[in-house]
């Protein structure tokens, strides 16, 4: 009966040992990050962040070290404190008297003007790219792309998708007697004229012309 025991006990022993570390790794798994756009205000040394249509408060912590607070000191200025932010991260609760903590792990985008959350395409929006000098934008959604240039008519055109190393972007068209093609990378970018930051770089080149400017994925890509 000894035996039979012990050898009982050494075939269980290591199915509890693995049970055990199945059901340790479940409760390790970290939660999905959230994507918010919202007002953030500069309070002396803290930052808080309202999303927008809401009332509560969020106490924001830069979990990964993203630099928001040193972007949103040089957008923040004397007579504006308050910035649109579309960020991505984890919501928790809070110590303080907010109703939480969110802990950021990617910007999107802060920027001190222009449309935030009362942009109306940013639902459907895939991507957004845009540059100054001359000015130029070019809004892709599930269906097209349409680019927006002065002096010219909105010009809606299909393109094709190629995903690339590293996170890259590859856009192109060729309709109407143009060539269009759109780069984008994963890469600080900041408006040459409004300061704002957004998390990828763009390229468009249209007709041999080569424009350069900042770009952001909208709702339906993350």
């Amino acid at each position: 009966m000894t035996l039979i025991r012990t050898l009982l006990t050494s075939l269980t022993l290591p199915v509890l040992l693995n049970a055990c570390q199945v059901y340790s790794s479940k409760l390790d798994t970290p939660a999905p990050a959230v994507r918010l756009q919202g007002q953030l205000q500069v309070d002396g040394e803290q930052l808080h962040f309202t999303p927008c249509q809401e009332q509560r408060r969020f106490l924001l912590v830069d979990a990964r070290e993203t630099g928001i607070r040193r972007e949103a000191a040089t957008l923040a200025d004397d007579t504006s404190t308050t910035l649109f932010a579309d960020l991505a991260g984890q919501l928790g609760a809070s110590q303080s008297d907010d109703d939480g903590r969110f802990e950021i792990s990617r910007i999107y985008r802060l920027q001190g003007e222009g449309h935030g959350c009362d942009d109306l395409n940013f639902r459907r929006l895939v991507l957004r790219a845009s540059g100054n000098e001359p000015f130029w934008q070019v809004e892709v959604g599930n269906r097209g792309l349409v680019l927006n240039r002065p002096d010219n008519e909105p010009l809606a055109l299909p393109y094709l998708e190629e995903q690339l190393p590293d996170g890259r972007l590859h856009l192109s068209s060729e309709a109407n007697g143009q060539r269009l093609e759109l780069w984008v990378a994963p890469q600080h970018c900041v408006d040459t004229m409004s300061g704002a930051l957004n998390h990828l770089s763009a390229e468009l080149r249209l007709d041999g012309q080569v424009l350069r400017g900042c770009a952001y994925y909208g709702a339906t890509r993350n």
